[in-house]
């Protein structure tokens, strides 16, 4: 082939020239992308004779260890492309995780810390305005909260007892005044709300199993480990779904799970959560030089992708598309994975408060799409959570997309 083939990583081959795939690019195409999925063997045309792509990508604790080599096809007619292996399928359903219960107020208290403790049902509000039929359709409310048997499956009995006390929770939630409020008037306005987000994302990760997509309309407390809170993180939500998952018997003992973070914060407290689970495979973008500045959670990252403060949409989104798709790819072929957990935090918004980067409302958006795309593709089931969020336009953007995601329509392998 000489240099009208170059390898890239990332499971991507680049062609300079045109190259004919299905179809026939612009004469004025200098360099095309092919990307490559797992259930089809992509084969191009390149000077006149058929080549045959061949990828394999091999599971490392980095996301760019992979290599794409080409091989000559004669047996083929021009443009062919082999036919998606067959697999049992049902239509995708996507679900809504909801319930008023979400929602902090505090007689004003809540404002002292920049989280809009109310987007939850502002969220919903504008999506029922949207969506109407179609989100009471999709909507599974949460029947209760977590129960403390529940909690103390992951959390330690010494963190929970912890709990009932206001200047330790003061401390996790980051406002200092309320160290001087009852503890039960804590726990009823504050403690229970995040009781019941943390149901919605059981909920959540149960319902993606059975209809491939569900959105909780809260959670995503990444920084919180069975042992320590800290950040707005009370209750190790995502870590609870999946040892509730194989508590039981909807992951099996050796079942692989994924875990996206887009937040602009890293996700310290499920690194730690999982420190020693090989099982749960961790992609994590954020921004290198803000909170919580945690060296050892970050070794625990399989897909380490550090942001510099500032960081503009187009790049952010150069390296999002560069590094998620490979990652997936290595880990969907090391293994089964059975569920797929995406933090879709908005504070990556350029008006943000606290996250320091610089991507706009439009550009969050694409990301989600992009994110949610590339895992219905791969036919994952997938449970989103809100995380952060910590500007007054947070709401609409957790509303756009929630429009995607009830907009998904792909079909999902039978679980």
């Amino acid at each position: 082939m000489g240099s009208a083939c170059r390898e890239l990583f990332a499971g991507t081959i680049a062609v300079d020239g045109k190259a004919e795939i299905g179809f026939t690019p612009p004469a004025s195409a200098a360099l095309w992308k092919l990307r490559l999925s797992r259930f089809v063997k992509p084969r191009l045309r390149l000077n006149g004779k058929q080549w045959n792509i061949d990828v394999s990508i091999s599971l490392s604790s980095r996301c760019d260890d992979n290599r794409g080599t080409l091989t000559p096809v004669d047996n083929l007619h021009d443009g062919e492309i082999p036919a998606p292996l067959p697999t049992d399928s049902r239509p995708l359903s996507p679900r809504i995780i909801y319930t008023r219960h979400y929602n902090i107020g505090l007689f004003g208290l809540e404002r002292l810390h920049p989280f809009d403790s109310r987007k939850f049902g502002r969220a919903w509000k504008l999506l029922r305005s949207r969506s109407g039929p179609t989100l009471t359709q999709a909507w599974v409310k949460p029947p209760r909260p977590v129960s403390d048997t529940e909690l103390l499956g992951l959390h330690t009995d010494e963190y929970l007892r912890k709990l009932g006390n206001s200047s330790f929770v003061a401390q996790i939630l980051e406002i200092p005044q309320l160290r001087w409020l009852p503890n039960w008037l804590l726990d009823r306005l504050v403690l229970r709300p995040m009781r019941w987000a943390t149901m919605g994302t059981i909920i959540a990760a149960r319902e993606a199993l059975d209809h491939g997509l569900a959105v909780n309309l809260s959670g995503g407390y990444h920084h919180a480990s069975p042992d320590y809170g800290h950040g707005f993180s009370v209750y190790a939500d995502v870590a609870l779904a999946i040892h509730e998952l194989r508590r039981t018997g909807r992951l099996g003992e050796r079942d692989k799970v994924v875990y996206v973070d887009l937040d602009a914060h890293q996700g310290n407290g499920v690194c730690r959560t999982f420190v020693n689970d090989s099982r749960v495979f961790i992609y994590d973008q954020y921004n290198a030089f803000n909170f919580p500045f945690d060296q050892r959670a970050q070794r625990r990252i399989d897909c380490d992708v550090q942001l510099a403060p500032g960081c503009h949409e187009t790049d952010y989104l150069a390296r999002l598309r560069t590094k998620l798709p490979p990652f997936l790819d290595a880990v969907t072929r090391a293994g089964e994975v059975k569920i797929e957990i995406y933090n879709a935090g908005t504070d990556i918004y350029s008006g943000d408060r606290l996250g320091g980067l610089n991507v706009s409302a439009a550009g969050v958006l694409e990301r989600d799409g992009f994110v949610l795309e590339e895992l219905i593709r791969r036919n994952l089931p997938t449970a989103v959570v809100l995380s952060g969020g910590y500007s007054r336009e947070s709401y609409r953007m957790v509303a756009d997309m929630v429009g995607l995601s009830l907009e998904a329509q792909r079909n999902v392998p039978v679980r």
